[in-house]
């Protein structure tokens, strides 16, 4: 799903993010049998050519380096691998599995009804309330998590952190860092880096707190909010521009000192190259 606005830890470090952050009941939540407390990851590289390929893997262009595709799809073969899981939100057709294998794990308002994103109908959030709810939600996540190593990415990053924003004042900031420390942790364990998805807000929270190793952002140029990412993670942030509302020429986005070196534009689906649509820039 395409969002419009929206130093390396050790597993304990973000474990006691955990703990701080939910008690020791978020601490319990399920781990795979195959998850080792002690698995490294490989860092994003603090250099190349990125792609964002959402919209169905393709081969990619020459000399780029770093290719992010859904939890779905397959890694690009000699690629930085980025595996993108929805991690605050269902994804588009797949509410049904959530309301059978973690129901509580869905947001809903006081009437019992499913809170969908104002901007994404088709998209439920998630309850990160109470520990066990974010236990609940963690469960279901290791799924595509597992998937995400077993299938060789190096790296995943979670969608929709800032969903509390979206939540009606249901969600609160706190019970989502809360987590994603549990995610960072689940990715950690499995060897993966895991990436913070847009939310400036957070400053140096998301890596010191939390435990990100790195971002991926959208439209930080377009919005003025690339250095909230520069300042905290260094050349280690990924910014994807969309092409119907950069609303300047793309010569001039490159010119910008302040913007990440990884800087891409990208239509607003990220369809394949075979659409008459498809757009891929670099600076």
């Amino acid at each position: 799903m395409v969002r419009t606005r929206s130093v390396l830890l050790t597993t304990a470090i973000a474990l006691v993010a955990v703990l701080g952050s939910a008690g020791c009941a978020e601490a319990a939540a399920p781990s795979s049998p195959r998850a080792a407390s002690t698995a490294s990851h490989r860092d994003l590289p603090a250099s190349g050519r990125p792609d964002y390929q959402l919209g169905g893997g393709y081969t990619p262009a020459t000399g780029v380096t770093i290719v992010e595709r859904d939890s779905t799809d397959r890694p690009a073969a000699g690629k930085y691998s980025i595996c993108y899981v929805n991690g605050f939100q269902t994804q588009p057709g797949e509410l049904s599995g959530w309301e059978r294998r973690a129901p509580s794990a869905l947001l809903r308002d006081d009437s019992g009804k499913l809170v969908a994103d104002p901007g994404w109908p088709d998209e439920v959030l998630l309850d990160t309330r109470t520990a066990a709810k974010r236990a609940a939600i963690t469960k279901e996540l290791t799924r595509s998590v597992d998937r995400c190593a077993d299938r060789g990415f190096a790296a995943v990053e979670f969608d929709n952190l800032d969903s509390w924003t979206r939540s009606g004042k249901r969600l609160t900031r706190s019970g989502n860092l809360a987590l994603a420390a549990s995610l960072v942790r689940i990715g950690h364990e499995r060897g993966l880096a895991v990436g913070q998805k847009n939310t400036p807000q957070l400053g140096k929270a998301g890596r010191q707190t939390t435990g990100f190793d790195f971002v991926v952002a959208e439209e930080c140029v377009q919005y003025d909010e690339c250095a909230a990412y520069t300042s905290v993670y260094g050349a280690r942030v990924i910014d994807v521009e969309y092409s119907d509302t950069l609303g300047r020429s793309w010569a001039s986005v490159c010119r910008q000192r302040d913007r990440p070196a990884m800087t891409i534009l990208r239509d607003r689906d990220l369809v394949t190259p075979a659409s008459d649509e498809y757009v891929f820039e670099h600076c």
